[in-house]
């Protein structure tokens, strides 16, 4: 009997010992153009979001989270570079649309540690680099092939060896019966946005229901890491009729910052984003941009929703860590602008940032943490939070001391980059912010187009819209050139110099 008793008190032992020793799942989840007022519970906008509300609730919310800028106009590249090899701007390979084999990945620092990595969605640097990151996946999207519908996005299927081709992409679409079928592309398959909820199902649908498929179905011993790339709330801002419909045009409140147009030429005023409206933005456009941004806002979020429910119901949210972050902000409107080509806070670098899932501590439920991070920060804190050694490639910090209230910040400034034209740096509540414009010489005409430079000082402390301008004033002139050469410093730290990686013009020579 004394036997039976020893035996089954070294069996309990040993199972407590092997749960304790069990690493959790990750789950990251990565959403396009969402700024960080797209969170209704981080904002407090009119938008709704029960799903990512309830993730605020049950987990850590980083109000201060950043990207550090990008180098090209689609911010995403060096933002989703930067996420996956936790290294800043400066470091990445050129603009980020390749990740060098010495860059170790996200997902390669899990495989390394026992770990099966899947990946579902938006792929935007280069294909052999997707397949290092990952085991499998499903429904690769973004590249090979993108046609700018949500109704009509092409997808491919999982290649392991990266060797992805345009002619192997498919759409799906629904046949006479109302069924979900695969229909390869043709010719006639233009750019849109053509797409409604009568041709197919919406992207942010079909990429939650593959994830919440591998997560039902998973049953190897190993703990997974899940990569879960929505390309949405990017335009176009396309969502079903009824969530539409929850945001009429006409009752859209706009923000602090609306303005019809920006008050001057920031350096990279016309581009892509940019020609989605017509200038000036009228209250009315803006508020129809707004809506249409809400809507496909709520429709993302429940579909994540029911991702987060199919790891309650399967069990494995208990053992899962959940990050939800976004790639950048959006203006929509605010500043006079649409798009997220700038480093203003809403407008272009701040994002929502969540720790959420059943691992977390109760008292860290619900909890705001106001320290300065970067999203490069999101790699090294859940290898350390994970229990694996963080690449040697690694220069993020890891927020984990600051999880365990061990320190109080990590980072005592931030400094932002866009393009060759502008320029920021953060310390405290005060953000200093410089655009340049080189002169440019009209190739027609062969007349010089004289360039220009602009200040501007926002205490976000009591402007967080960043409205009012506080550096032509006299008495911020001493914080003005304070803020500068703490700025031009931590530039020559960060390498911000011309080197004909990135841009054709050096943004601190016009600056001189």
């Amino acid at each position: 009997m004394k036997k039976i008793l020893l035996f089954s008190l070294l069996t309990l032992i040993l199972s407590f010992k092997s749960q304790a020793q069990k690493k959790p799942n990750v789950v990251v989840i990565y959403t396009d153009d969402h700024r960080y007022t797209g969170v209704h519970a981080l904002g407090g906008q009119a938008v709704k979001t029960p799903a990512f509300d309830d993730l605020a609730l049950n987990g850590i919310a980083f109000t201060n989270a950043y990207i550090m800028g990008a180098f090209s106009g689609a911010t995403c590249i060096p933002s989703r570079a930067m996420l996956l090899t936790g290294r800043n701007l400066f470091e990445l390979d050129g603009q980020g649309r390749t990740i060098p084999e010495e860059h170790t990945m996200m997902g390669e620092t899990f495989i390394e540690a026992g770990y099966y990595a899947y990946h579902v969605g938006k792929w935007h640097q280069d294909m052999k680099s997707l397949a290092r990151s990952a085991h499998s996946g499903a429904k690769v999207s973004g590249k090979p092939s993108y046609l700018t519908d949500q109704f009509r996005m092409p997808y491919s299927d999982w290649q392991a060896d990266g060797n992805y081709k345009k002619e192997n992409a498919y759409l799906l679409t629904y046949n006479d019966q109302g069924e979900v079928v695969k229909r390869a592309l043709n010719k006639n398959d233009k750019a849109g946005p053509t797409g409604t909820e009568k041709i197919g199902p919406h992207v942010s649908e079909v990429l939650a229901e593959e994830a919440s498929d591998f997560i039902r179905a998973y049953a190897k011993e190993k703990p997974f890491f899940m990569y879960l790339a929505f390309p949405t709330p990017h335009d176009p801002r396309q969502a079903p009729k009824k969530y539409k419909a929850m945001y009429p045009e006409e009752n859209m409140v706009l923000p602090p910052s609306y303005m019809s147009q920006h008050p001057f030429d920031n350096g990279h005023i016309v581009l892509r984003d940019e020609k989605l409206a017509e200038w000036p933005r009228t209250e009315a456009i803006a508020k129809k941009h707004l809506s249409d941004y809400y809507a496909i806002i709520t429709h993302l979020d429940a579909q994540i929703g029911r991702v987060i429910n199919a790891l309650k119901a399967s069990g494995a949210y208990q053992n899962t860590i959940i990050v939800l972050a976004g790639d950048s902000g959006l203006a929509v409107g605010n500043h006079g602008l649409m798009g997220k080509q700038n480093i203003y806070d809403e407008d272009g670098t701040h994002i929502p940032f969540i720790i959420s899932g059943g691992l977390l501590k109760q008292e860290d439920k619900g909890r705001r943490e106001d320290a300065l991070c970067y999203n490069f920060d999101i790699m090294p804190t859940l290898c350390d939070m994970a229990g694996i050694k963080t690449p040697a490639s690694v220069s993020g910090k890891s927020l984990l001391p600051l999880i365990n209230n061990e320190v109080e910040s990590v980072r005592t400034n931030l400094y932002y980059a866009y393009r060759q034209h502008q320029r920021a740096y953060r310390k405290g509540n005060f953000k200093l912010i410089e655009y340049v414009r080189a002169p440019d010489k009209n190739k027609k005409r062969g007349d010089i187009i004289t360039g220009s430079r602009v200040t501007q000082l926002f205490d976000l402390s009591k402007d967080p819209w960043e409205t009012f301008n506080l550096a032509d004033f006299p008495e911020y002139a001493a914080k003005v050139v304070s803020m500068r050469n703490e700025m031009k410093s931590k530039a020559t730290e960060l390498g911000d110099t011309a080197d004909g990686k990135r841009t054709s013009v050096d943004f601190w020579k016009y600056w001189d």
